[in-house]
């Protein structure tokens, strides 16, 4: 069997097993490095190239979805700064310490390279964080932009580092890359004109690679070039079509980033000691986002959870730590240990997440307390009050929902949008609109004694849907809960969990077009139901019981 085709096939296996005990795929994928890297394969040049080219990917992807003007929130460069610098000093303490208690390579560290090694440690993984969003479809949420903020206020200060460290300028040619800005146009219709198929999709991947290519030609790190070009089409009409014609592809380069991170490493007893031994900051490291983040006017679960998502170290702290070995301000030998820490890190981050909204649900009372003069409320301007109807998640499918009950069944309804951005727009349309989560307790504490007859959540996520009610029966609601699902096994789940509805979207499809269409082409039916339809007796809505 080829080398390649067997790393996929191992990779394929603890992948699905990770799935089948409920774990994200991707701590399969980490496992499969492990494994092969002790078979002793070696990391070649095409899966090295594989996994560049889906975080290239990634970052045009993110781009896509970025507002810019986050970056200039407080909360977001200012807590990166201030979280760099606390984390870096207590971790160099931290270090110092152990040294001085006669452990193996932590013995001769000076403070020099215990700070080196703090600051590589400093920073959270963009990979790792954003697989875990799109994972729990969480990526348009509050915390989950809080979080993809700061990733990126982080890799900046990675680049700035590399600039001063490596003493390489870019070339006075960088100059001309802010001029790219008056290239949106023309970018702009080139999506337009690449169509619905596989051609947009190559289409954003040339765009991704030849902003990489163009960033590296000035001297600049080519991961921020696809980032930039992603930035540039951000708003544009096709982006969200471009961003998911493209993210499949995405996932499945990223596989080979995972296993990449295993299959570096080559350690010895010391190495995976020290390296278990750096783990022991990963609590430091989130708590220290919790206490700089509740500072700010933030939600203390949006604090929470971003600080959860944050819980890794970063494949880039080993590329700042290589230049740091390279330039003689840290021993060889540290190199291993921080590929093993980085490797557990993304074990330990993915598992905690994947309780995270649970944990919070047990500790919200005390977190509550640091929250600063924050209004609780969740619907200020009292939306809600009154309404027949929620509708939790505006999509196609949640917007479509929302007007056919408003204007067919004359009942009062309400949306709810996890992507803020969104939601002007949608009151701009004549919708009713706030802003919340669905998986937030607060959110639906404070509307369970709203008078509502029907909740319906139009959510593509079925774990996120059950965690949703979960949350809204704990809360005391007694109504009517209906649910969206994509698959058969998702609907059956969804009704086991506690939905009075579940909607297999594909599968209804078929029926809701036939109604549509015969409603309004009356000559193809038999002439005594064209008569029956004349008369309004054979499309004619009927309405869901909600007594």
């Amino acid at each position: 069997m080829p080398l390649d085709s067997m790393i996929a096939l191992v990779a394929l296996g603890f992948g699905f097993a990770a799935r089948q005990v409920r774990l994200p795929p991707m701590v399969g994928y980490l496992l499969a490095g492990f494994v092969l890297g002790a078979w002793g394969l070696e990391l070649d040049g095409f899966i090295r190239f594989l996994a560049d080219a889906g975080i290239l990917l990634m970052l045009f992807i993110i781009g896509l979805k970025l507002d810019i003007r986050s970056l200039f929130r407080p909360e977001i460069y200012r807590a990166t700064l201030e979280h760099t610098l606390s984390f870096s000093l207590l971790a160099g303490l931290f270090f110092m310490g152990l040294g001085a208690l006669g452990l193996p390579v932590l013995t001769d560290l000076s403070w020099r390279e215990a700070a080196m090694v703090a600051f590589a440690l400093s920073f959270s993984s963009t990979v790792c964080v954003v697989a875990m969003l799109e994972e729990a479809g969480e990526f348009r949420t509050r915390h989950g932009q809080l979080a993809i903020g700061i990733l990126i206020m982080q890799d900046i200060v990675a680049v700035l580092f590399l600039v001063v460290s490596t003493g390489k300028l870019p070339t006075l040619w960088a100059l001309l890359l802010p001029g790219l800005y008056w290239a949106r146009p023309l970018l702009s219709q080139l999506l337009a004109r690449a169509g619905h198929d596989e051609v947009l999709a190559l289409t954003g991947i040339m765009l991704a690679a030849g902003g990489s290519y163009l960033f590296e030609a000035v001297g600049m790190k080519p991961d921020l070039g696809a980032l930039a070009m992603g930035m540039l089409l951000a708003g544009d009409r096709k982006a969200s079509e471009l961003s998911k014609s493209i993210m499949n592809l995405k996932d499945i380069l990223l596989i080979s980033f995972f296993v990449s991170i295993g299959l570096a490493v080559r350690p010895d007893i010391n190495m995976i000691i020290t390296g278990l031994l750096l783990c022991l900051l990963l609590p430091l490291k989130s708590l220290l986002w919790l206490g700089l983040l509740v500072r700010y006017p933030l939600r203390v679960r949006t604090a929470w959870l971003a600080s959860a998502h944050l819980l890794q170290f970063s494949e880039f702290g080993l590329i700042v730590a290589a230049v740091a070995q390279k330039n003689g301000w840290l021993p060889e030998a540290w190199m291993g240990a921080l590929a093993i820490a980085v490797s557990v890190s993304f074990v330990i981050s993915t598992v905690f997440n994947a309780r995270a909204h649970r944990l919070y649900g047990q500790l919200k009372a005390r977190l509550h307390r640091l929250e600063r003069g924050l209004a609780h409320t969740v619907d200020p301007e009292g939306l809600t009050q009154g309404a027949d109807v929620l509708i939790v998640g505006m999509g196609r499918v949640g917007a479509g929902a929302y007007d056919a009950i408003a204007c067919q069944y004359r009942l009062k309804v309400v949306g709810v949008e996890s992507d803020e951005s969104k939601v002007p727009r949608m009151r701009g349309a004549g919708r009713k609109v706030i802003y919340g989560d669905a998986e937030d307790a607060d959110f639906w504490e404070e509307l369970a004694n709203r008078p509502f007859r029907l909740i319906m959540l139009a959510i593509p996520s079925a774990s996120e849907i059950i965690q949703a009610l979960h949350l809204i029966r704990e809360a005391g609601f007694t109504g009517k809960v209906a649910a969206i699902a994509k698959w058969e096994e998702d609907r059956v789940r969804l009704v086991e969990a506690g939905a009075d509805v579940a909607f297999n979207v594909y599968a209804e499809a078929g029926i809701g077009f036939a109604e549509h269409t015969l409603s309004r082409l009356v000559d193809v039916l038999p002439e005594h139901r064209a008569d029956d339809e004349k008369l309004g007796t054979v499309s004619a809505p009927v309405p869901v019981s909600m007594e």
